[in-house]
């Protein structure tokens, strides 16, 4: 029997004892929780009032973004499955204490959004159920919380990101289908844009695969035992689904948005994406658009805190021992924190996806540098050092304007 490896606590299940069934059910929900994860209240926010600002020409920025994003998940999950260890032990197997910093880098990140993914939870049961904000933060953090205390939590989490996943995505095909969008002018802007907005390009790579989100998928996998050489074409195969799934979501509601645009309606600064839903369905967008953040917010909230507590893990034996504790409680004080400083405004949830857009080269530097002299696809490092040169080329493009 060959090496397993096990990134829960004990019982756990390997790969050669998994069925067929049992590991495509894996891969599925790595897909979708990397996806969902993705898809929360800044990528919801961000999408809007890049469309309202840019038009057409945002088109070009997701194509952008899906080329990048696609190099940059490749690489980190089949480094991560082929390591068969989480990102922070190779990290720190490279060098002494780098995996403590890119741990750090990614519980910053992931705190904000996570702050942010609360906050838009209760404003989706706002619009949904007319409940205060702080309570429907409240109820929807306790929810997620009561979902880590189970004895089957990856099971419903796993469960819970694909219902909810496909739920969000039919709901915004039909939005976008009511607005009615230009698609001879976004199509010609994927290739030919009117304008090119470096911010739109990092702020929406980093609330792809910046910071946590492009190692959800591949620390899930490693929990489910799908590691290893043998292993790496699923991986791979299922790296690029989880991008193209998230940027299918990106592409409905720039249209939708487009179309509202287009006819010269005016999306809410506060809440752009709203008044996309809003002026495409009537009274009754705004229900529609509180079960998509709702679905979007909670997805995001688990996503969110599964990921960032697994960096921790390798650090110290206690976040081994009671992981879904820490999990839970990473979530009760994101929604502290919330609950204290009050509803981050759209333009926090933008700032996030721009910070994780800057963490994006760091940590994905971090793992190309661990299979430096390894035997690794010339041709994947080559595309992940460009991913990293052209992130990091954007980055400085913001900060010196």
């Amino acid at each position: 029997m060959g090496p397993t490896h096990c990134f829960l606590p004990k019982p756990c299940i390997t790969h050669l004892e998994m069925g067929n069934k049992t590991q495509g059910s894996a891969l599925v929900a790595a897909i979708f929780l990397m996806a969902t994860s993705a898809i929360g209240p800044g990528f919801l926010t961000q999408t809007a009032k890049f469309t309202g600002e840019l038009g057409p020409a945002f088109a070009f920025a997701i194509v952008i973004s899906l080329l990048i994003d696609i190099g940059a998940q490749l690489n980190i999950w089949r480094i991560v499955s082929l390591k068969s260890k989480s990102a922070t032990e190779i990290a720190n197997a490279r060098l002494p204490y780098l995996g403590h910093l890119l741990a750090l880098l990614i519980l910053i990140g992931g705190l904000g959004f996570n702050i942010g993914n609360v906050a838009g939870a209760g404003l989706g049961l706002n619009l949904l159920l007319g409940l205060e904000v702080p309570w429907g933060a409240f109820i929807s953090a306790l929810l997620a919380i009561v979902l880590f205390s189970s004895k089957n939590a990856l099971r419903g989490m796993d469960l819970l990101s694909k219902v909810l996943g496909i739920l969000m995505i039919c709901l915004v095909l039909y939005t976008a289908f009511s607005s009615n969008p230009p698609l001879g002018a976004a199509l010609k802007n994927t290739v030919w844009p009117d304008k090119v907005d470096f911010l739109s390009i990092i702020t929406i790579v980093g609330g792809t695969v910046g910071g946590y989100i492009a190692f959800s998928g591949a620390h899930r996998l490693l929990d489910a035992g799908i590691i290893g050489p043998e292993r790496v074409g699923e991986v791979s195969r299922a790296a690029v689904k989880g991008i193209l799934l998230t940027t299918l979501m990106r592409a409905l509601l720039f249209l939708a948005a487009l179309g509202i645009a287009e006819k010269g309606l005016m999306l809410e600064p506060s809440n752009p994406a709203a008044s996309v839903f809003v002026h495409a369905l009537g009274a009754i967008g705004g229900r529609v658009f509180g079960v998509v953040l709702w679905s979007a917010a909670i997805t995001s909230v688990i996503g969110s805190a599964y990921t960032s507590i697994s960096f921790l893990k390798s650090l110290h034996p206690t976040f081994e021992r009671y992981l879904f504790r820490w999990i839970a409680g990473f979530i009760a004080f994101s929604a502290l924190v919330f609950l204290i400083s009050g509803k981050p405004a759209a333009s926090v949830l933008v700032w996030v996806g721009a910070m994780n857009g800057f963490i994006l080269p760091l940590s994905l530097g971090i793992m190309l540098l661990s299979v430096r002299g390894a035997r690794y696809s010339r041709l994947l490092q080559f595309i992940g050092w460009f991913v990293v040169a052209v992130m990091g080329y954007f980055a400085l493009k913001v900060v010196l304007g």
